[in-house]
């Protein structure tokens, strides 16, 4: 989720974001002001290929960050819906998170079918500017039927994320679906103008995408944009808006 992780090529394992609340739940455990978020994703032009989701992330003093998650893909041939809610904790230069999220996938004529994913994530501070972020989606195999024994995906990712200086950021990922090969990913993020602009490039092995995107930061709003190709299907966009309240139970 989010177009900022979509542009480093979904090198985000180890970004401390709103959006890391579905791309690793331990990165919430950092945010110290309430933050929500929308973001909308098109692959390949074509309409029935479109996400839309809503975020948001509410921190405590005490008893660690809290999230809820809505999403939507499809039409009405195909749709997947979810609602999740996840929690993570910072302990020193420790970060720890777990998430539950109820998926609901409908297909004209077949019906629709419910399942609880459940995921854990990691994330430290090895030295100071080098990163290490782990995490592990739908643990428990959750079935959405019995009829080939259909399940939800089991990923597993841990990557690597380097600041040598405060304007540029470095990412390295593998991503592994238990069915298919693992999948590298990388990804750049440079500051421009008193960091307020970002420039962002990635890419990814298994599905020979190459991504790009911007990101814009005007006080408490943040605008990312994000654009991506691959050799055989196309160009996908992305888009997300976040929003940081000033008020804060810390």
């Amino acid at each position: 989720m989010g177009a900022r992780a979509a542009a480093l090529g979904n090198a985000s394992v180890t970004i401390p974001d709103l959006w890391a609340l579905s791309n690793n739940v331990a990165g919430i455990a950092g945010l110290k002001q309430p933050q929500v978020g929308a973001y909308v994703e098109n692959r390949f032009g074509v309409r029935a290929f479109t996400t839309v989701a809503l975020q948001a992330v509410y921190p405590t003093s005490k008893y660690g960050n809290y999230g809820l998650s809505l999403s939507r893909f499809g039409d009405e041939l195909y749709s997947q819906q979810h609602i999740g809610l996840g929690i993570a904790h910072k302990l020193g230069q420790f970060s720890l998170g777990a998430k539950a999220d109820v998926w609901q996938v409908s297909a004209q004529g077949y019906g629709s079918h419910k399942a609880v994913a459940l995921s854990v994530g990691g994330r430290a501070e090895v030295v100071p500017g080098l990163f290490f972020g782990a995490n592990a989606y739908n643990i428990n195999q959750a079935r959405l039927a019995a009829f080939d024994d259909e399940r939800l995906p089991t990923i597993m990712k841990a990557g690597l994320g380097y600041r040598p200086y405060q304007k540029l950021l470095l990412l390295v990922e593998t991503e592994k679906h238990i069915d298919f090969p693992a999948d590298f990913k990388a990804g750049i993020e440079y500051q421009l103008l008193q960091d307020k602009l970002a420039i962002r490039s990635g890419f990814s092995t298994e599905t020979n995408s190459i991504t790009f995107g911007l990101g814009f930061r005007a006080r408490h709003l943040h605008v990312d944009y994000a654009f991506g190709s691959t050799t055989l299907l196309g160009i996908s966009n992305h888009f997300s808006v976040s929003y940081t309240f000033q008020s804060s139970s810390r």
